[in-house]
């Protein structure tokens, strides 16, 4: 069953003291409503049961949904039985009810468990079921006893007007069954393929083979195990594994992952402008400087020394070592003579200032 908020309306009229169902029709309701309850919550442990009652001086709500079995006995205790059913006034409350619910994702539903007569009629039963369709609400009527089976045919109306196909009328016949049994196995809580947990199929049997109704403490435990055990095989189930088509006769290939294109950063750049250069040493629009490790290119070909080169000299010079000197024409010259042609320039130019001077 899927995740559901229930509400449960039981009929507290007079008429339940009736003891045509064992042992009487107001106890048959509370057993039934045990079985709801574990059946919704079996099935689906978020799933929620609330409860109220339709007659009395007024219909009255007992407890809204919830998953704690024993609030819901807890209320079910103080239930009197008085006065005359009002259907039309319960349902109204127990929409209300689920449209409060805290769950939003939880299907609403109403159970109404009928055995006593109705002054609703067929038409206004109608228009109540088309409410409830509009507002996505489904309904389930019990219908129990002399009484209560004559209201079939207006109440088949209220199903009809709901949207009959997750909707559904049960009538009970008295007899052997108890009124809980003949609702395990109805439509309400059996769908014909799954049995109920811990209330089995229509032959009494569950799934397991076991008979519940002889230990539905050990049909339940079994079950549950069984669920769990199903659950976990699930969870632990590899993947089925992908192969990647054959590209040659000599077997399949990996598949090559795309390229990446590296972060451009500072540290990148540098590498790159580098050895950039020399990369485009075979481009002949860019002109080519000669250097000691040979050709580079970029500047005006014979003009600039490698940087390396005068670096060395520099250093060669400040320590007073005799340095090799080249000048654009290839020829070469030692330091004494380039220290002579200074001396000897600036001796002209003093003799030029002292012809120059007035005598």
């Amino acid at each position: 069953m899927p995740l559901e908020s229930c509400m449960l309306v039981l009929d507290n009229s007079e008429y339940m003291r009736n003891g045509d169902y064992a042992p009487t029709r107001f106890q048959a309701q509370a057993e039934a409503v045990q079985t709801v309850f574990t059946a919704k919550t079996d099935s689906n442990p978020e799933s929620a049961v609330g409860l109220m009652t339709m007659a009395g001086k007024a219909p009255a709500l007992l407890a809204t949904p919830t998953n704690d079995l024993g609030r819901l006995l807890s209320s079910l205790s103080k239930v009197l039985i008085s006065g005359t059913a009002d259907l039309s006034t319960a349902i109204s409350i127990a929409q209300l009810a689920l449209k409060h619910r805290e769950n939003k994702n939880q299907r609403q539903r109403i159970v109404v468990f009928v055995g006593s007569p109705l002054e609703d009629s067929a038409e206004s039963l109608g228009k109540l079921g088309k409410k409830l369709r509009k507002n996505n609400v489904l309904i389930d009527v019990v219908t129990f006893g002399e009484e209560g089976r004559e209201n079939d045919i207006k109440l088949n109306e209220l199903i009809e007007g709901a949207g009959g196909n997750e909707s559904h009328l049960v009538s009970v016949p008295p007899g052997p069954q108890f009124l809980s049994d003949v609702i395990a196995s109805s439509p309400i809580l059996f769908d014909g393929e799954h049995p109920v947990p811990g209330m089995g199929g229509g032959d009494g049997m569950d799934a397991d083979g076991l008979d519940p109704n002889m230990d539905p403490e050990l049909a339940m435990a079994i079950r549950m195990s069984l669920q769990e055990a199903q659950e976990a095989a699930a969870r632990s189930a590899p993947a089925p594994a992908t192969t990647a088509e054959p590209t040659s006769e000599a077997g399949p290939s990996a598949p090559t992952p795309p390229a990446v294109e590296p972060e451009t950063t500072n540290a990148t750049l540098l590498p790159s402008a580098l050895t950039e250069p020399l990369s485009n040493a075979n481009d002949p629009d860019i002109p080519m400087v000669p250097g000691d490790a040979g050709e580079v290119p970029g500047g005006d070909a014979g003009e600039e020394e490698d940087e390396d080169e005068e670096l060395r000299r520099a250093m060669a010079l400040s320590r007073g070592e005799d340095v090799d000197m080249e000048d654009d024409d290839g020829e070469e010259e030692d330091e004494e003579e380039a220290i002579a042609k200074a001396i000897a320039m600036s001796l002209e130019e003093a003799k030029k200032e002292d012809d120059q001077a007035p005598k």
